[in-house]
Parts: C-alpha cells; sequence; structure tokens
C-alpha cells in the first residue's frame, strides 16, 4: 500500500474512494443495522456498550460527542446521563444512518435533547477543548486516516476529558481466533444476505475487522495523538477492545 492508497477491507483502493464505499457499505445497511447487530453477537454488543458507558464518568452537565454513533443508542443513554444542563452530539458522516439514529432517538422521547451534526471524525466541525467525554463505538475501522481522526478527536476534547474507543479487535487465544475466523467468514456473509440481502457488506465488515491495528497498535496511536494513561480492557476473548485515554 502506498501512500495514495488505503485497504478497502482486503482491497487497495485510492485514499479518494474509501469514504464513497464506506457510505455505500452503510446506505445499504442502515435500516437492519440493529436487528444485524444483535444477530451477529447474539446480543452481546449491549453488553459492550454497558462497560462503556460505566467507563465513559459521564454526569450531570457534562458535553458528549458520540462519533460513528449510528443508530443512536449510546447517544440515548448518554442523554439520559448528562441531564437538562448537559449537552450530547450524535455524529456521523453517514446520512442514512444518521436519519435512521435521529428517527429512532425521536421515537424514544430523546431526540429533542440530541444534535445531530453529520461530520467526518478526521475533520471535527467543533472548536478546540468542547467536550468532556468523546466515544466511537465500531467506527474508528471505517475510517480512511485513523491517525487524523484520532488528533481532530484529541483536539476537541476538554483537559481532563477522556475518548473511548470500542472497536473489534484481535482474539487472545490462537483456537479461539480459528472459531471467529470461521464464523465471521462463512456465518456473517449468509448471515447478511438472509437478513439484510447484503452479503458483500457483511463480508467487507470481516475484511475490515482483521486490518484493524491490534489492542498495542491502537493504543501507540492514542497516545501518538495527544492522548495519556491510555488502556485497554479485552472482552469476549479479545474480540472486541474498549480503549480509553485522557486528555491533560
Amino acid at each position: 500500500m502506498n501512500s495514495r492508497t488505503t485497504h478497502f477491507g482486503y482491497q487497495e483502493v485510492p485514499l479518494e474512494e474509501k469514504a464513497g464505499r464506506v457510505s455505500e457499505v452503510f446506505d445499504s445497511v442502515a435500516a437492519r443495522y440493529d436487528l444485524m447487530n444483535d444477530l451477529m453477537s447474539l446480543g452481546i454488543h449491549r453488553l459492550w456498550k454497558r462497560v462503556t458507558l460505566e467507563r465513559s464518568g459521564v454526569r450531570r452537565g457534562h458535553q458528549v460527542l458520540d462519533i460513528a454513533g449510528g443508530t443512536g443508542d449510546l447517544t440515548e443513554q448518554f442523554v439520559r446521563r448528562v441531564g437538562p444542563k448537559g449537552r450530547v452530539v450524535l455524529a456521523d458522516i453517514n446520512a442514512s444512518m444518521l436519519q435512521v439514529g435521529r428517527d429512532r432517538l425521536l421515537d424514544r422521547g430523546a431526540g429533542a435533547r440530541v444534535e445531530v451534526v453529520q461530520a467526518n471524525a478526521e475533520t471535527l466541525p467543533f472548536p478546540d477543548n468542547t467536550f468532556d467525554c468523546i466515544t466511537i463505538a465500531f467506527g474508528l475501522r471505517n475510517v480512511t486516516d485513523q491517525a487524523r481522526a484520532l488528533a481532530s478527536m484529541t483536539r476537541v476534547l476538554k483537559p481532563g476529558g477522556r475518548l473511548l474507543v470500542l472497536e473489534f479487535s484481535k482474539p487472545t487465544h490462537p483456537v479461539f481466533e480459528r472459531v471467529y475466523d470461521q464464523y465471521s467468514f462463512h456465518v456473517l456473509p449468509r448471515l447478511g444476505r438472509l437478513v439484510a440481502n447484503d452479503a458483500d457488506s457483511y463480508r467487507y465488515l470481516a475484511e475490515s475487522i482483521r486490518m484493524h491495528p491490534d489492542q498495542s497498535t491502537l493504543k501507540g496511536m492514542m497516545e501518538a495523538a495527544g492522548l495519556e494513561r491510555v488502556e485497554y480492557t479485552n472482552m469476549t476473548g479479545g474480540v472486541v477492545a474498549l480503549h480509553r485515554g485522557l486528555k491533560f
């Protein structure tokens, strides 16, 4: 891969094409996104996100940015935590996902208290030192320039604020890793075809996970972006890792 290309799953594509290709994936799966998450993870993604909420330290009056917030499940919980004097922004680069998220939040009575912003994580449209907490759940691997995105997130964090990255990662046991590979490359595309009529998007999902930096590499990237006390917690045998870093 040269300086003008990046990966889209296992394919090498021009840098300027990746965002559009990722957008096509999420345009395709947006309507069935929540259902597929439940089916793919057997509902365990809810536990992963609950841990993220507990580690966020968000409390009343805080300002929170949920990047790649998709259908708004984390956003909804943050609204309840920050109270009427807090602020929660749901941001996503994909308009289809934002529409699903906005509709869901309105249906659940939280939409009026959420700002919805279509934004690229690499160039966040917020002033420096704005947010007490930023989360990005299962979105960083889809970003074209992850280092630039981490730097952008760090810029808009307040001193003392924290960034939490919840993302698929590298299983810690080789036997489990082999089983996980079989599931990812054989079961997920079939499930995607049956439920969402889209096998290719879920094949990309499996490939994008394998191309994402492992736990230690991502920790180093967050430190390079200016975050301190970076730590990570493996969940479900390392299938998912939650990274957390602080800005000082």
